[in-house]
């Protein structure tokens, strides 16, 4: 149990970071961003489901 706990603070930690580099790249805007603009998504949004699938595991196993 205790991985499945480590392995959802590392994977919220992971949406946090392509979420803040979205926002902050965003904010700033230019050619970057336009750039990985859908690929910060993507990540983002599989980063969100990986966050899901522990957190239902965690609930799962208890």
């Amino acid at each position: 149990m205790l991985a499945v706990q480590t392995l959802m603070g590392v994977s919220l930690a992971v949406v946090v970071a392509v979420l803040l580099t979205g926002v902050v790249a965003f904010a700033k805007g230019g050619p970057w961003y336009q750039r990985h603009a859908n690929h910060l998504m993507n990540l983002r949004v599989g980063a969100q489901l990986v966050a899901v699938l522990l957190f239902a595991l965690a609930v799962w196993l208890s």
